[in-house]
């Protein structure tokens, strides 16, 4: 296939149009979705993994979408009737079919490239930390689309009715929806239903949602994803050349075989889907003050608070006072609570004290977590009580000599400074050996989270 064939194909075919339609939705559904302006350290223009793993992810719309329009453009030669002609040409078969297919290919390839490209350029101005890992991953994306487009092309062929492109659309549509519900069972230990990728669930173009910045899909992944595509494609390109029954039943072969050799490459176990992206993860240091490589465009902001917060707690604790501030990158299984260093403070950017505060302001967000740590599960559902935040604010207080709002989605408010008042005032007031017995009895029930955190602060004995 030439240029010129293609030119021409780009001109009459209904790819140009595929790929304005593939691109627009694309572009809404991020709004739609509030994948653009969401969500912290995973928002998809925050890193170069979570872009990639986020328009990965709005592939549950955007494949059947493509199959659709494949086989819609492969009703062509039979809407125009004109197959009967064609099959008389002396080109063969599957010459004729190269400059469709690849027109369409080309197309969607160049929407979805698009797509990433202008989430890059966001990125690249978001972060310091660039790579190359993300791109497989952008890279099997491109490669389903047109993988689905060129299937749909070949069914659209094999059956010309112009019933198929709906049926197609919303086939594929099930298949992702069952694909994307094969992932949820219930846990035996808790009764709760939780969400775990599969080797079934990996025959989706599409990806979980992004939880965690630190996390890839491994090379398995993306080599058995590969090997079903492109048995997908065979098979699709396969149809559009095939001349009778028989050959459309061949056709298929190719499918059957990516997904049978895509099964035995592809890993079952969810911590071989999902690997930890060590690189990421590495620690860049300023002194006592250490964040993860993903996020070292942050430390020269934090370097000079954190310090100030040590600085601190060492001179109102002493010898028990934390000696680092670390960010915090092993991420529990989803519903248990942490269990914090007494020696280290762990910081995350998706807390609100951190991820926007500057200065001051931040100095007394790392002097809370250093005191206390929140104890609420990793996957949601807070259970940072009232009590807990006015405790958290007292200690701060009492670190710093005077009592302000600490700022954050678990600063309840100005109540917080009114009921915490009396007992700051009551802890001032007695000896410095009492006030220090006090604040330990807080922090070591905040670092074990066993609660009743205002309790200790008061004199009396935590849960």
């Amino acid at each position: 296939m030439n240029t010129r064939v293609l030119r021409i194909e780009l001109k009459r075919s209904l790819a140009p149009w595929a790929g304005v339609v593939v691109l627009a939705t694309a572009l809404v559904f991020p709004y739609l979705l509030g994948v653009a302006t969401g969500w912290g350290t995973t928002a998809w223009t925050a890193q170069w993994t979570s872009l990639a793993l986020w328009t990965r992810g709005l592939l549950f719309y955007l494949w059947p979408l493509a199959v659709g329009l494949g086989a819609l453009q492969g009703l062509r030669d039979h809407r125009s009737k004109v197959s009967e002609l064609l099959t008389s040409t002396p080109r063969h078969a599957w010459h004729r079919a190269a400059a469709p297919a690849g027109a369409m290919a080309a197309v969607l390839a160049t929407a979805f490239a698009l797509l990433v490209l202008q989430g890059a350029v966001q990125v690249f101005a978001n972060t310091a930390y660039t790579h190359l890992g993300w791109l497989p991953i952008s890279l099997v994306g491109a490669l389903s689309l047109v993988a689905g487009a060129v299937l749909g092309m070949g069914a659209g062929r094999a059956l010309p009715s112009v019933l198929t492109p709906p049926a197609l659309t919303m086939s594929a549509f099930v298949f992702m929806t069952l694909m994307h519900m094969s992932q949820t069972r219930t846990d035996p230990a808790t009764g709760f239903e939780i969400r775990e990728p599969n080797t079934l669930s990996l025959l989706s173009p599409a990806v979980a949602e992004v939880s965690d910045v630190f996390v890839t899909l491994s090379a398995p992944v993306h080599l058995g994803q590969t090997v079903w595509l492109l048995g997908m494609a065979a098979t699709g390109f396969a149809l559009l050349v095939a001349a009778g029954p028989r050959a459309r039943l061949v056709a298929l072969t190719p499918l059957v075989a990516g997904a049978v050799l895509a099964l035995l490459v592809l890993p079952s176990d969810p911590r071989r889907i999902y690997v930890a992206d060590r690189t990421a993860a590495e620690m860049v240091c300023d002194g006592p003050v250490c964040v993860t490589k993903a996020h070292q465009g942050r430390l020269p902001d934090l370097a000079d608070p954190g310090e100030k917060a040590l600085r601190l707690l060492r001179g109102a604790l002493g010898g028990r006072a934390p000696a680092s501030v670390h960010e915090y990158v092993t991420v529990p299984w989803a519903g248990s609570a942490p269990r914090w260093p007494r020696e280290t403070v762990l910081i995350s950017f998706d807390d609100d004290m951190i991820a926007t505060a500057k200065g001051e302001v931040l100095t007394r967000g790392l002097i809370a977590i250093g005191l206390v740590p929140e104890c609420s599960p990793i996957s949601g559902g807070g259970s940072v009580t009232y009590d807990d935040v006015t405790a958290r604010t007292v200690a701060v207080g009492w670190v710093l000599g005077d009592l302000q709002r600490l700022g954050g989605s678990t600063d309840i408010g100005i109540d917080t400074i009114e009921r915490g008042r009396p007992v700051w005032e009551e802890l001032r007031a007695l000896p410095r050996a009492e006030q220090l017995s006090r604040v330990n009895a807080m922090r070591d029930a905040a670092l074990s989270c066993e609660g009743g955190l205002l309790e200790a602060l008061k004199g009396g004995a935590s849960r």
